[in-house]
């Protein structure tokens, strides 16, 4: 089937196991072997999911070797976080000259990601980069295509990438249970509370930078690069910033449309963050994102699935803890990225084009 075949040649290579969760499809990742641990450090303190550190610290798959922010307020704030407890802290240039260290974290504020992922990429070092992957484009490309040439990974932090719900979606995908995808739908908003909207005021991508990015990592997964992007913008709540609060994308394929919607503005938000997937044999629903349950419909019995509707259980899931498997496996050699370079800047180019902002 035509969206199959999309599906195994786009840029997302992903396992099409589901079990009991994604890391136990691979249990040496954290199984204790003898060996020895990746040799890690952080730069930056201020990205709101800086704190995913401590599944790295809880990992014997890692050794921790210390921490760095600059700005002496964050860094105050921080030696407070038991996150970073006991942990030296450095400056980069300590931070990047650390013994054997291959492994860097970029944690900083937005503005300042793409400007210490390159230093960490010049330096020689892995990078898991958080979200979203700054506002130039070119600087990303330019990051990307160094690390490749070092045969270096650089895992971006988009945190529904290894959730149970999407990896049995992989599987559909993969298997074409779904028959050809013809509409995606993706939904991730929540509740800004004032200084948040403060803060996030200050890039020109309003919410759908910051929260929407997660969701069309997933949206390029399924149906690759869209022909044309189409963005709508409104502020709801007027007067107190210039935060674009309520956005929607609606991006075209060749053969599917798919819409993405982000609001700062939505009651129990969390709640209702969803991915529906339809195509012409099935659909299958993703809600709530953070905690998945699914719901699938199918127009004939596929395996161990029956016809119609039905709700599948997924197990509990911790954030970054597969992430960190994942990296792992890469940095050992054990498995290739299941996330090309290709793919990301597709997903970036995508998010920027739904922000409207420019591409050079």
């Amino acid at each position: 089937m035509a969206n199959r075949r999309r599906f195994l040649t786009s840029a997302v290579t992903a396992s099409a196991v589901i079990g009991p969760t994604w890391a136990a499809t691979f249990p040496g990742a954290f199984a204790g072997a003898v060996r020895q641990p990746i040799r890690t450090a952080q730069l930056g303190t201020r990205h709101a999911h800086a704190s995913k550190l401590s599944v790295f610290r809880k990992s014997p798959e890692f050794e921790v070797l210390g921490v760095c922010e600059p700005d002496p307020a964050a860094r105050a704030a921080a030696q407070q976080d038991p996150t970073y407890s006991d942990l030296p802290w450095l400056s980069q240039e300590q931070l990047l000259n650390l013994p054997g260290l291959e492994l860097v974290l970029v944690e900083t504020e937005v503005r300042g990601l793409l400007d210490a992922a390159e230093a960490c990429v010049n330096a020689g070092k892995h990078v898991h980069l958080d979200k979203p992957a700054g506002e130039s484009l070119p600087q990303y490309r330019r990051i990307l295509a160094n690390a490749d040439r070092q045969k270096l990974l650089v895992q971006m932090g988009y945190m529904y990438r290894y959730n149970p719900g999407v990896v049995l979606l992989r599987e559909f995908l993969q298997q074409g249970w779904l028959g050809d995808v013809f509409e995606v739908h993706a939904v991730m908003s929540k509740v800004v509370d004032q200084a948040t909207r403060r803060r996030l005021a200050q890039y020109r991508g309003g919410i759908f930078f910051e929260l929407a990015c997660h969701v069309t990592d997933l949206v390029v997964g399924i149906l690759g690069q869209p022909v044309e992007v189409t963005p709508f913008h409104q502020q709801v709540v007027t007067g107190q910033d210039q935060l674009l609060d309520n956005m929607l994308s609606v991006l075209r394929y060749s053969h599917a449309l798919a819409t993405v919607k982000s609001s700062a503005q939505e009651v129990e938000g969390f709640a209702r963050r969803h991915l529906v997937v339809c195509g012409t044999q099935g659909t299958l629903q993703i809600e709530p994102l953070d905690d998945p349950q699914v719901r699938l419909a199918l127009t004939k019995p596929i395996g161990k699935y029956r016809t119609g509707v039905q709700t599948i259980d997924l197990p509990k899931y911790s954030r970054y803890v597969d992430d960190a498997a994942d990296i792992a496996r890469v940095i050992r050699g054990q498995s290739p990225a299941k996330f090309s370079s290709t793919h990301d800047l597709i997903v970036q180019e995508t998010v920027l084009r739904s922000c409207g902002l420019p591409l050079n």
